[in-house]
């Protein structure tokens, strides 16, 4: 079969619209260049931690809950990021709308059994395609 018939089209136009969104807030703020050259980077370095299957969660949970003290500062830790939460309800909204359609993106590319670097290269190019949508969209229109 056909890599073309293999790709999940509906997840990777979920990731296109929404980080096209995020490219539109960008450009609405009227970022500097080096905010934007972070937010490229910070989601290369996200794709990659997603699409790293080596990085497993379960590895390293036993370290946050070795003692009581540990686990009292994760419990505080975990408070604070829900404040944040809901402090920027926004954000979170959009951050979880990106997190939530790579995800979805990655479990179609697994599910159809295509190499981790060919998942990357797909949800990365439409991630960077959407982010530059974005940004022409807000500027044409």
């Amino acid at each position: 079969m056909s890599i073309l018939k293999k790709i999940p089209w509906f997840a990777l136009t979920l990731v296109l619209l929404s980080y096209s969104t995020l490219g539109w807030l960008i450009f609405e703020e009227k970022a500097q260049w080096y905010v934007r050259l972070i937010t490229v980077v910070t989601i290369l370095l996200s794709l990659i931690c997603i699409n790293n299957p080596w990085l497993k969660l379960d590895d390293y949970s036993h370290i946050f809950f070795k003692s009581s003290a540990r686990t009292f500062v994760v419990a505080i830790l975990a408070a604070f990021l829900f404040f944040l939460m809901i402090a920027w309800f926004r954000v979170f909204l959009d951050t979880l709308l990106i997190l939530s359609a790579t995800i979805l993106a990655k479990i179609d590319f697994q599910g159809v059994g295509l190499k981790p670097a060919v998942t990357f290269g797909c949800i990365s190019f439409c991630s960077l395609l959407g982010l530059g949508m974005g940004v022409l969209i807000n500027y044409y229109v």
